[in-house]
């Protein structure tokens, strides 16, 4: 079963740089594969997939050398978010994908990978940010699947990590006939 465990974080004024730049760099590509995938669409009917914004990924940053500055990583997982939200809306789960704003409330980037916690030592490290230090108040066992970031408005840092601890989910319990209304 995969459980989510959020702890605070604490980073230096370097690293609210680095991630700040990380944010900027994230939103931009969610932003540029929306309105990507936008225009294909309504000018020649074409739906590209998450494979096709990600091989152009490549090229933009070659255009775009501020983007090399992020880890590669999570401008991919920006892509992935895009698909999945496209997906929630033709499931009807969600309402259309829409632009990410700059001065959203909460702000976030995922790096799936190449991370470590250190429990003892109190800290996280991230590719290209460091070693960030963390305040811990449980542990978790399992195989750790991603790790978010979190940015909120009031100037507060959060780490999401989701573990897959190997539990099965409980089963539903069967209603009881004579006891259930509705």
């Amino acid at each position: 079963m995969l459980r989510r465990y959020q702890y605070r974080l604490y980073p230096t004024e370097d690293q609210k740089t680095l991630i700040a730049k990380h944010l900027g760099c994230c939103r931009f590509v969610y932003n540029w594969a929306l309105n990507l995938k936008n225009t294909a669409y309504h000018d020649g009917g074409i739906s590209l997939s998450r494979y096709d914004l990600t091989n152009q990924l490549p090229a933009l940053k070659e255009e775009l050398p501020w983007l090399k500055e992020v880890n590669a990583q999570s401008l991919q997982q920006s892509i992935i978010h895009l698909s999945r939200a496209f997906t929630n809306f033709f499931e009807g789960r969600a309402e259309a994908p829409t632009f990410k704003q700059k001065h959203a409330p909460e702000q976030a980037f995922t790096v799936p990978q190449s991370y470590t916690v250190d429990f003892k030592q109190g800290t996280v490290k991230l590719p290209k940010i460091g070693s960030l230090k963390v305040k811990y108040h449980r542990t978790f066992v399992g195989t750790m699947k991603s790790t978010t970031v979190i940015r909120q408005s009031t100037g507060r840092y959060f780490l999401s990590i989701v573990v897959e601890d190997g539990r099965k989910p409980p089963q539903p319990a069967d209603p009881i006939p004579d006891q259930t209304v509705g």
